[in-house]
């Protein structure tokens, strides 16, 4: 595999707490039981200088499965060749709505054939941004809708970005169909209404690291009252880093204290959220059981 910009090169990766190498993959010693980061960015050159001890400090840290997100062509290549590299890593692929455009056929050739690579897990991250309003409406609403079809015909869960457009959200995620391979609402900012309209659709609700911020009484209520096997954690690393690191750049690391947060507004033990969250992702991404394989996994 070639080396794509922003990959790691294996040939000089520094070491890990007693790391498995298999040829040009390295699998990270982890327990039977650690947190899983449902949303990163690990190919962004936030990550460049040091993208090993990252993933050391995550692993560290509790962390022990990454899904890595595609966010464009370029990127969502890289991801897949992360995930090729590291045997926690998984990937996404997909056109964030930032840069949503009118799919040509040989775009949609690339995604679908990124999409069937062996460890992509969803497609994603896709969806409508009007905050930023980086594209118009109506683009953001055609590219969103024709990669909810990309992603049904692949049979893939989607990562949904949605941004100040929850009502136009669940009118296209209607008008596609999601509801057979389901999702989640990547970063969820919605309040409990909301979010019972998502677990109508399907989809998974993913806590981020603003649920650790003083200043967020819906995503707080939304943490306690969801249904716990419903929840998935994700960083959204290298953004939105949690309390107490907030200002800092984000790593998958800190996503303990994002769990740690939900324990506390559930008044529940941290290893009974770290134990159902990561089941959920299992569940939600089809990954495989610790020691087995994703083909295993997938054939079942």
């Amino acid at each position: 595999m070639k080396h794509q910009r922003g990959m790691i090169d294996t040939t000089c990766l520094s070491p890990y707490s007693a790391p498995r190498c298999f040829g040009s993959r390295c699998a990270f010693s982890c327990s039977e039981f650690m947190l899983i980061d449902t949303h990163c960015h690990l190919d962004l050159k936030d990550f460049d200088g040091d993208r090993p001890e990252v993933l050391s400090r995550a692993v560290e840290s509790g962390v022990g499965r990454f899904i890595t997100i595609g966010i464009d062509l370029p990127s969502s290549r890289r991801a897949v060749a992360l995930a090729g590299q590291y045997e926690e890593v998984y990937a996404t692929v997909g056109i964030h709505p930032h840069g949503a455009c009118r799919l040509t056929p040989r775009q949609t050739q690339e995604l679908l054939a990124l999409g069937r690579e062996q460890r992509v897990v969803a497609y994603g991250e896709i969806g409508l941004d009007f905050y930023r309003d980086r594209q118009p409406r109506p683009v953001q609403r055609s590219c969103f809708g024709a990669q909810l079809a990309l992603a049904r015909q692949l049979g893939l869960p989607v990562v949904v970005h949605d941004r100040d457009a929850h009502e136009e959200t669940i009118e296209v995620l209607r008008a596609e169909k999601t509801w057979d391979a389901g999702g989640v609402m990547h970063c969820f900012s919605g309040d409990w209404r909301f979010a019972r309209r998502c677990l109508d659709l399907n989809l998974y609700i993913a806590i981020a690291g603003p649920v650790t911020f003083g200043n967020a009484p819906n995503l707080h209520d939304v943490a306690r009252r969801c249904p716990l096997d419903r929840i998935v954690l994700e960083t959204d690393a290298p953004f939105l880093a949690p309390v107490p690191e907030r200002g800092r750049r984000n790593e998958p690391a800190f996503l303990r204290h994002t769990a740690a947060k939900v324990a506390a507004l559930r008044k529940a033990p941290l290893a009974e959220i770290s134990r159902q969250t990561s089941e959920n992702a299992r569940r939600l991404f089809r990954l495989p059981e610790p020691g087995a394989s994703i083909q295993a996994e997938r054939s079942r």
